[in-house]
């Protein structure tokens, strides 16, 4: 009889297989079937991505930021994602240091872009306004960032300011539990929101 059929190795084996064809079910089926099912009852709209519908179509989700460069609406932070910005698939901040002068050149081309679409704007521009994130896909930016903006909004879409401020007011995310982070606006719900305005 050779080592490979004996009784004493059949013996441990065949318990052996089953254990992990046991755990195979339990670990790789049964358990992420258990948690997405209780996560889909419990937090239905993240499980989901936390998307957001306008409409009958999805035009987004809170987590990922997008690209905004018309006047009318309020810029995101900027994205230093390879390809495109916030592309979600190239998560990944500049990697520039604070002594780059890619850095510097970047900061400043992002706050001349910012000072053609409002000439009439001379207050500091707020640093979330002209540095990517680490992620390069952040959906917020701060309530001074919003304000920044909120005269070029209400100027280009004929909004009285006071309507302007009363809307990143009703979307400023208060911080978790009432002390972690800062207040933050995410941006396109801010710009859906704009879009459902009545027209003046």
């Amino acid at each position: 009889m050779t080592p490979a059929t004996s009784p004493a190795r059949q013996r441990v084996l065949r318990p052996a297989l089953a254990v992990f064809a046991a755990l195979s079910v339990v670990t790789g089926l049964l358990y992420p079937l258990a948690t997405t099912a209780l996560a889909r009852l419990a937090f239905a709209d993240q499980a989901a991505g936390s998307l957001v519908q306008s409409g009958e179509t999805t035009v987004g989700s809170t987590l990922i930021g997008q690209s905004f460069t018309s006047p009318r609406y309020f810029w995101g932070r900027p994205s230093a994602t390879a390809d495109r910005p916030y592309n979600a698939q190239a998560s990944g901040g500049s990697n520039l240091g604070p002594r780059n002068p890619e850095l510097a050149r970047l900061a400043s081309e992002r706050a001349l872009a910012l000072r053609q679409a409002d000439p009439g704007n001379a207050a500091p521009i707020p640093v979330d306004l002209v540095a990517a994130s680490g992620s390069g896909l952040d959906p917020h930016i701060s309530v001074a960032g919003a304000r920044y903006q909120a005269g070029r909004v209400a100027r280009e879409r004929g909004l009285p300011m006071d309507e302007v401020e009363k809307l990143i007011a009703g979307h400023t995310e208060r911080p978790f539990i009432g002390i972690l982070g800062e207040p933050v606006v995410n941006v396109l719900q801010l710009n859906l929101a704009l879009d459902r305005l009545p027209r003046p």
